[in-house]
């Protein structure tokens, strides 16, 4: 299936990016479009673009929505929920150390990444990484 967003990805279209490939559609294809258009390619469905079903709704990020929406019960994925929420939403109280840190990661991936494409590559392993972290820390309780 073929996947839209904006262009110049960030923490949450990453995060999403890879929750898309990880469990939504194993097969997916990302097209990115110019900040601000609304212009989609026919069968393609948008995320993390305001006003469609996959972008932030009640002050949560587009990867919280899709969480939610797949309705996952994965407590790893809720956290990551949280952080992604944090890093990319702008929260009067931080709670997630590790928002602030993700942030700036998503953001210089982009910067040394010659497109999108390659900086959601390089991203996955990010978030592969933050979720074994979190499954690892959650085993040890």
């Amino acid at each position: 299936m073929k996947w839209v967003t904006w262009e110049n990805v960030g923490v949450d279209r990453m995060a999403c990016a890879w929750l898309i490939k990880r469990f939504i559609d194993p097969d997916a294809q990302f097209i990115f479009i110019p900040v601000g258009s609304k212009q989609f390619p026919e069968a393609a469905e948008p995320f993390d673009i305001p006003g469609v079903r996959y972008s932030h709704y009640r002050g949560h990020c587009s990867f919280h929505t899709m969480v939610r929406e797949h309705q996952f019960k994965d407590q790893i994925l809720d956290r990551i929920a949280s952080i992604v929420d944090e890093a990319d939403t702008i929260q009067e109280v931080q709670l997630e150390p590790a928002a602030s840190g993700l942030d700036n990661i998503c953001h210089g991936l982009r910067l040394i990444s010659v497109d999108d494409t390659q900086a959601l590559e390089r991203g996955y392993m990010i978030y592969e990484a933050l979720y074994a972290q979190i499954a690892s820390d959650n085993s040890q309780k």
